[in-house]
């Protein structure tokens, strides 16, 4: 018998891959994870019904979420990381030298267990001495923490059950109280083939917050559509203006120097929804 785990992706398509086995299933305080193994994309961490990250694809949406907003920013000293308790982000920010600290806080404590457990390769960094890990409430911890940051990457889920807030212009605009004077942030901000509304709403919301805002895009092959983009927005700093022959070559599968500009250049129809 073999055995198959879909994703539903809309109400009318989704993917399918098969497992061949199951590490986790659990119901936690916040939202139904599982941990299992696939043929394609080795070990897949599934959070309410959602594919999160695999270890074959994750390495393109954790270095796209780091490394452009933090070559953007000439001296990122101390980052903020919300969400993102597998630790995928946390490990491209530990490459860059620059860092004194991350502070790293996801609502979900289990989400940082069971990572450490099953997806070693991606949760690796997660104990490095210049990472500070909190098992908390990011809209909080952004509320309570003023002028404290260089860079704030938010690596959230869709906008469903405790992520719905990250989604917010109350959010956004406690990010930027939270960003020093030259304080960039990125977020996740989904596919432009089922989730354009979302990409218009949230381009709107941080152009209201934030002087500089810019969208840039990725592949990611498990996740809805396969075409996946971010939201940068600067307090100073525009991601486009970089000189990326001053970009230095670091350890990466996906994100290239030559890749940072290029990122920014979108399909017309997602041009036309953030006009």
């Amino acid at each position: 018998m073999e055995l198959w785990y879909t994703e539903k992706q809309t109400d009318s398509f989704g993917i399918t891959a098969k497992i061949t086995k199951t590490y986790v299933n659990e119901q936690t305080d916040f939202q139904q994870l599982d941990m299992i193994e696939t043929e394609e994309f080795g070990t897949m961490l599934v959070l309410d019904g959602m594919v999160m990250t695999t270890v074959k694809d994750e390495f393109v949406y954790h270095e796209m979420v780091a490394h452009p907003v933090l070559f953007t920013h000439p001296n990122p000293e101390y980052v903020l990381v919300v969400g993102g308790g597998d630790g995928g982000v946390i490990r491209e920010v530990m490459k860059h030298p620059k860092v004194k600290k991350a502070v790293l806080v996801d609502i979900d404590g289990k989400v940082i267990e069971y990572s450490k457990k099953y997806l070693p390769s991606i949760a690796g960094e997660l104990d490095n001495p210049r990472v500070e890990v909190l098992v908390n409430d990011g809209f909080m911890h952004i509320h309570d923490h003023k002028n404290t940051y260089d860079v704030i990457m938010v690596d959230s889920t869709e906008p469903v059950g405790p992520a719905a807030n990250l989604f917010t212009k109350g959010f956004y605009q406690g990010i930027y109280e939270s960003l020093k004077e030259d304080g960039i942030f990125v977020a996740q901000t989904d596919n432009p083939w089922f989730k354009a509304d979302l990409i218009q709403s949230v381009n709107k919301d941080v152009k209201e917050v934030f002087p500089i805002v810019r969208v840039y895009g990725a592949n990611i092959p498990t996740y809805p559509s396969g075409l996946w983009t971010f939201t940068m927005g600067s307090k100073k700093y525009d991601p486009t203006a970089v000189d990326e022959t001053a970009i230095p070559e670091i350890e990466t599968k996906y994100y290239t120097p030559r890749l940072h500009k290029a990122a920014f250049v979108l399909p017309k129809f997602v041009e036309d929804l953030i006009k």
